[in-house]
């Protein structure tokens, strides 16, 4: 599997990759040593790179969160974001009976490793904090979601949006839950310990 021809064919051409992930022989070792482990370094290190090295604006008032934490919370943000993917892929395979979906955990991973890929290239914009609102374009991993769904879990149509919407709630609360838990073991408060220059 190559990284960068995946990553640009699932963002452009969606429909027709999905059908190739659908077939592809991967294993969970494969898809996280050649994919998760390697885009899922964006977000933390981008993050990393504009809260404490760039530095956030407020007010007139400029903020780094200091070297050490905001590393620590990269560290943990990372090792977290591994964890939530296959739990992602957990929950979209425990809830593929009650929609009439095909229960298979191999395929429930590439579902959730291969949606995530615009989330993970558009937090990129985060490095610099005044252009991380563009990191939104992100949001075009729900449409991935939604593709990968269709094509890979092979749900009846008339249950694809129910399996969807179910799918995309929890998703969001555990990925909400990781950013919060990451935030709470390492940074605390963004008043505390945070200096302006």
């Amino acid at each position: 599997m190559n990284l960068v021809e995946r990553a640009k064919n699932i963002l452009f051409t969606p429909a027709k990759e999905w059908e190739v992930i659908k077939t592809e022989p991967l294993t969970t070792g494969q898809m996280y040593s050649q994919y998760v482990m390697i885009l899922a370094l964006i977000p933390a290190i981008a993050g990393f790179i504009g809260q404490s090295i760039v530095g956030m604006s407020l007010l007139g008032e400029s903020f780094r969160v200091p070297l050490f934490r905001g590393l620590a919370h990269a560290v943990v943000y990372y090792i977290f974001t591994l964890i939530g993917v296959y739990l992602l892929a957990f929950i979209i395979d425990a809830l593929a009976p009650s929609f009439g979906a095909k229960k298979d955990m191999n395929g429930s991973l590439k579902v959730a490793v291969f949606s995530m890929t615009a989330a993970w290239v558009a937090s990129i914009f985060n490095i610099i904090p005044i252009l991380s609102i563009l990191s939104l374009l992100g949001l075009y991993s729900l449409y991935l979601l939604y593709g990968g769904m269709k094509v890979v879990k092979e749900p009846p149509p008339e249950k694809l949006a129910g399996y969807y919407v179910v799918t995309l709630i929890v998703t969001i609360i555990v990925y909400v839950i990781i950013g919060v838990f990451a935030a709470l073991l390492t940074l605390g408060s963004y008043g505390h310990g945070m200096r302006g220059w």
